[in-house]
């Protein structure tokens, strides 16, 4: 079995440019990801621009409508630290 050579990180993410990473890779306007999730648009754009916290509660939301795992929201840079 190959070894496992982890990525090399590019760049740094917050949680508001992983759901709008998410969303436009999905093809989705806020519009429709707003209709698929109940959160209204304006708050969609201010978790994107940084204006709003995702929080828990909404990365959850939004995961379901995004169908995706909501950790990939709320930690888009975590990583684990090497096993010693």
């Amino acid at each position: 079995m190959p070894k496992f050579i982890p990525a090399k990180k590019r760049v740094d993410v917050s949680p508001g440019e992983s759901v709008r990473i998410i969303r436009e890779l999905q093809g989705l306007s806020q519009t429709q990801l707003s209709s698929l999730c109940g959160i209204p648009q304006t708050t969609i754009s201010s978790i994107e621009t940084g204006r709003v916290n995702l929080g828990v509660e909404r990365a959850k939301v939004l995961a379901t409508a995004l169908h995706c795992h909501p950790a990939v929201l709320v930690f888009p840079g975590w990583q684990l630290e090497p096993a010693a």
